[in-house]
């Protein structure tokens, strides 16, 4: 449904959209259903031009007469038995308009007609290809009928009978089939091909209705390429049937061509007219006086008859418009081509002679459509004049006209020209900055958030070594448990370590429960402790290797292990002391490296390997060692402590 929606669209002229809308608001307002069906389809379907609408209307067409009247139509004709109306509609649009029927022939030629729906009517069609409709209605605009599936014979390119009794029940459709043959380019399928020969031996041809005769005679002229039509007719012997004066050596062959060239010049600057008229003209142009008047009697249109003895009036009217003080300017003349009945154009094209109606038709085929070619695109860009605008097809042909007039030859007259379609122009884009302030700000912050991830891997790769574990807290615990207040160095000494350790450590400290004092004098004793090792410390930097972060904050870390060698000195002491008062100045503690290195000449080993078995500030290849030397310090201060409480209990 929606290719044929498209189709609707974009394969239809304006002039028949425009028939199609009126045809459609008709029905619609006569409360009847209407659909676009027969060759119009087929059209579509292939993508051949389309040449005539017709249409299938759910109820009595003859009712639509006025409504479609009111709406531009003219009426060309009008068949009572068969309810079909035949209308001219403005830009040379045939329009047929027909009520669905079902079709049966007690006898060849003779139809009695059925009022039925869009079904049966497709049914009683000629060909399969000419049996499909489109919905026109609402809520199913577009939507395809074709019960006998003439899709696939188009796909085929064959002509197929929807009847198998076609060919004898209406011997019309035998000229039918060959005028299509011919236009299209298709074949017979192979069945209707043998009931087409079955029925041209028959010989029942003069069963044809005087309608259908006339009809006929029509359609060859409404063809484009008539002459060839009218010679396979002739060749089939169907044209001594139709119409025996009309034969090929009747036409103007000259004249003929003459005429085509001219539609053609006209097709080029959208001037579309139809040939029939003009045809019929030229192609009995050597017919008998009485067979010519034969044939407009055998016509069931009177419009196409009218138009047709019309001809002659039409031109001549047009030539006086043309040389008219009205038309002096070209642009006038070219809406003037634009806007007059291309039918009485074309003829006047055709039969015209030297003068100024024959300079004028030169100016409208080869003068002026070379202003055309002279847009100014690059300065239409420059103006912001883009084909996006909704007046750009507008500008271009008041452009057009203007350049046929000579109004805007130089550049300056072009700009002043095209000022007034110039769209304003575009405001400047908007920039968003941020201040360097801010930049700096968000700057700082990712480089904070980075050291802050560089810092808690730090941690993870540390955490062996840190203090914290069940054994430190329950050792913790029992030291608060205890709480004596004989020796105040040690309560000193005692919460200095733990803080100390748990700084190193990167823990937050309870400063409620921490005596910053003791903490601070712990750490100055130390670094003093540290400027007699300077000479210790080089040696130990050179053998250490900067492999990761760890090794940069080695002073930090280095301190709870000193503080644990320092611990385990002053639980040494406290076993020696236990009688000694509080007042007494805590004495400055060894080093934990020398205490390592002491200990290990005790036991008889090379300062070397005491060097390597000390532990070394910063490094992490020993993590370990810290907890369990942390541990064992207060392991021995424990029973220091407990000793001292009985000692002044029993005083």
């Amino acid at each position: 449904m929606p290719e044929y929606i498209y189709l609707l669209e974009n394969r239809l002229s304006e002039a028949q959209k425009n028939a199609l809308a009126n045809v459609r608001d008709a029905a619609r307002e006569a409360g009847m259903t209407v659909f676009l069906a027969g060759g119009a389809v087929r059209d579509l379907t292939t993508g051949s031009s389309v040449r005539d609408l017709d249409f299938s209307i759910q109820g009595n067409a003859l009712n639509l007469q006025a409504a479609l009247e009111a709406r531009g139509g003219v009426l060309w004709g009008r068949h009572e038995p068969s309810r079909a109306l035949f209308f001219w509609f403005p830009g040379s649009v045939r329009v047929e308009v027909v009520s669905t029927r079902q079709e049966k022939f007690p006898k060849p030629g003779e139809p009695v007609y059925t009022w039925s729906g869009i079904v049966d009517d497709l049914h009683r069609r000629d060909f399969t290809a000419n049996a499909m409709a489109l919905s026109l209605n609402e809520g199913s605009y577009g939507l395809l009928l074709d019960p006998l599936n003439g899709v696939a014979d188009i796909e085929a390119r064959q002509l197929r009978l929807a009847s198998n009794y076609g060919f004898i029940e209406d011997p019309s459709r035998l000229v039918r089939a060959v005028r299509l043959r011919h236009r299209l380019g298709w074949q017979l399928e192979e069945r209707t091909a043998t009931r087409y020969e079955n029925a041209k031996e028959a010989d029942n041809f003069d069963a044809i209705s005087p309608y259908l005769r006339g009809y006929e005679l029509e359609k060859i002229a409404a063809e484009e390429e008539a002459l060839p039509t009218l010679k396979v007719l002739e060749a089939e012997g169907w044209m001594a049937k139709l119409m025996p004066g009309w034969t090929s050596a009747s036409v103007d062959t000259a004249a003929l061509e003459d005429l085509h060239r001219n539609r053609i010049q006209l097709l080029m600057q959208g001037v579309a007219p139809d040939l029939s008229a003009a045809h019929l003209e030229i192609l009995t142009a050597k017919m008998a006086a009485d067979e010519r008047a034969e044939l407009k009697k055998r016509m069931v249109r009177p419009g196409l008859l009218a138009q047709w003895e019309g001809l002659d009036a039409a031109a001549k009217e047009f030539a006086k418009l043309l040389t008219s003080k009205d038309s002096a300017v070209p642009s006038a003349t070219w809406k003037l081509f634009h806007n007059h009945s291309a039918e009485a154009i074309l003829w006047l094209a055709h039969t015209r002679k030297a003068g100024p109606v024959d300079v004028k038709f030169k100016n409208f085929f080869t003068v002026w459509p070379e202003a055309a070619k002279k847009v100014p695109v690059a300065l239409m860009m420059e103006m912001r004049i883009t084909p996006e605008l909704p007046i750009y097809a507008e500008l271009l042909h008041e452009l057009f006209l203007a350049q046929i007039d000579e109004t805007v030859g130089t550049d300056e007259q072009m700009r002043a020209f095209l000022e007034k379609y110039s769209p304003p122009a575009p405001p400047p884009p908007v920039t968003l900055r941020r201040s360097r302030t801010k930049k700096a700000d968000g700057k700082s912050k990712r480089k904070e958030a980075a050291r802050d991830e560089d810092d808690d891997e730090d941690l993870e790769d540390d955490r062996p070594a840190k203090r914290g574990s069940d054994d430190d807290d329950e050792d913790v615990d029992i030291e608060d448990d205890l709480g004596t207040d004989d020796d105040d160095d040690d309560e000193d000494e005692d919460a200095a370590v733990p803080a100390i350790d748990e700084i190193a450590a990167g823990r937050k400290l309870n400063l409620d429960k921490i005596d910053l004092g003791a903490v601070l004098g712990r750490i100055h004793s130390t670094e003093d402790d540290e400027d007699s090792e300077d000479d210790d410390k080089d040696e130990d930097d050179a053998d250490e290797k900067p492999a990761s972060r760890s090794a940069k904050s080695a002073p930090v870390k280095s301190k709870p292990v000193k503080g644990a060698s320092a611990k385990k000195s002053v639980a040494a002491e406290d076993d020696d002391d236990a009688g000694e008062t509080a007042a007494e100045p805590t004495p400055k503690k060894a080093p934990a490296k020398k205490a390592v290195t002491k200990s290990v000449a005790a036991k008889g080993e090379s300062p070397d390997a005491a060097k390597k078995a000390a532990p070394v500030k910063g490094a992490a290849a020993e993590p370990a060692k810290a907890p369990a030397a942390v541990k064992t310090a207060a392991a021995k201060k424990a029973p220091a402590k407990k000793a001292a409480a009985k000692g002044t209990a029993k005083e």
